[in-house]
């Protein structure tokens, strides 16, 4: 008798616990708490760009292509500071190679809906300079990774070449 009480004890104390014992989950993304850090890496594909000098388009003369990787540190749920780094290699005439390098701060704007507006400082190693404002949006949530689309429109000066827009088109994970 007085075993099964002794068992019949522990194992309601061993039933009360499992709560203390389990490890705490990671709040919905409703409840996040801030600041928060996060990651990501893309891949970005300028379409088109214009200048005084007439337009340019991707693809066809050559390929230029980009891969953002960045760090996003959001201060409150509506804003934050991000640091970008996109390197950007140019395929033509059977060779390709490093023609740029992009370094990209900026401020970040949650407009809600999972839309984020980035307005971006731009300082190219290739001597060019400007702005970069984007819209980026969540496509897909998942519990590590969630990707995304972004349209960035890059405008240039500098390096005696005219002013320049790009149309461009980002997508890519954040974890």
């Amino acid at each position: 008798m007085r075993t099964s009480f002794a068992l019949t004890v522990f194992l309601l104390v061993l039933a009360s616990s499992t709560s203390v014992l389990a490890q705490p989950q990671a709040p919905p993304p409703t409840q996040l708490t801030y600041p928060r850090m996060v990651g990501y890496l893309g891949i970005l594909h300028p379409l088109v760009s214009v200048s005084e000098n007439g337009s340019e388009t991707n693809f066809r003369d050559y390929y230029m292509v980009g891969f953002p990787i960045g760090l996003n540190l959001w201060k409150t749920r509506g804003v934050g500071f991000s640091m970008e780094v996109v390197p950007l290699i140019r395929a033509e005439n059977g060779s390709s190679r490093v023609a740029n390098v992009l370094f990209h701060p900026g401020i970040l704007v949650n407009l809600g809906h999972d839309i984020t507006f980035a307005g971006r400082l731009a300082f190219e190693t290739s001597g060019r300079y400007g702005i970069t404002p984007v819209i980026n949006k969540i496509v897909r949530h998942g519990q590590v990774v969630s990707y995304f689309v972004a349209f960035p429109l890059p405008i240039r000066v500098g390096n005696n070449h005219p002013v320049s827009a790009t149309l461009g088109l980002q997508a890519g994970l954040v974890f």
